[in-house]
């Protein structure tokens, strides 16, 4: 148990920091001997297992989030970014909870350049080009045959986790990907929520 805290007030503040209901905080704290770090990630796990019974449901409303990055602020943006956010109901779009998702992956992919939404929107040809390159460099570098498929296999895994927003890590949160930040606020908010799409436009970057 937190030094100097109660269990009421263990509930209350698991409750700030998770979003979930106050019998969801109270169980997860008798399910971690009232451990509030490990109520907290028993809440987060049960949050994507939630989130994946859900992965079916209809995403017609959202939002367009635009974010704009300028160096310095008497500097016009140079940088910017448009993502479409989608939920089930207007209700949840409308909300500040979704609102603020939608601008942090407007931000995540400002930063780290995701190319797409989730391994699946990569192009084949894309994949092939790239386990030709590595195959190359590992023959050129004089590895074993019977490795360099162990090799390309997880360069590619390596280039998807890069590339694809779902699969990078939250930039506030390394070791937290963007996938387990979404189904978060998917058990938070109770509805299913999707990336559709996004533009990242860099007028440095050809």
């Amino acid at each position: 148990m937190a030094v100097g805290m109660d269990r009421t007030e263990l509930i209350r503040k698991l409750r700030e920091m998770s979003g979930a209901g106050m019998m969801d905080c109270k169980h997860a704290l008798e399910e971690a001997g009232w451990d509030l770090d490990k109520a907290f990630t028993i809440l987060r796990e049960k949050g994507i297992a939630k989130a994946a019974k859900r992965a079916d449901r209809v995403t017609g409303q959202g939002v367009v989030e635009a974010y704009l990055h300028s160096t310095s602020p008497d500097y016009p943006p140079q940088l910017g970014v448009l993502i479409e956010v989608n939920c089930e109901t207007d209700f949840v779009a409308k909300g500040s909870d979704f609102r603020k998702l939608a601008k942090e992956l407007a931000l995540q992919v400002a930063g780290f350049g995701a190319r797409w939404v989730s391994r699946e929107d990569v192009p084949d040809e894309v994949l092939v080009t790239e386990r030709e390159v590595y195959e190359a460099k590992a023959r050129q570098d004089g590895k074993p045959e019977q490795v360099i498929n162990r090799i390309v296999e997880g360069q590619i895994e390596d280039f998807l986790k890069h590339n694809c927003l779902l699969e990078q890590e939250y930039f506030r949160e390394p070791g937290r990907t963007v996938q387990q930040l979404i189904a978060e606020n998917i058990s938070k908010l109770q509805e299913n929520i999707t990336v559709r799409r996004f533009a990242r436009f860099n007028i440095r970057e050809s």
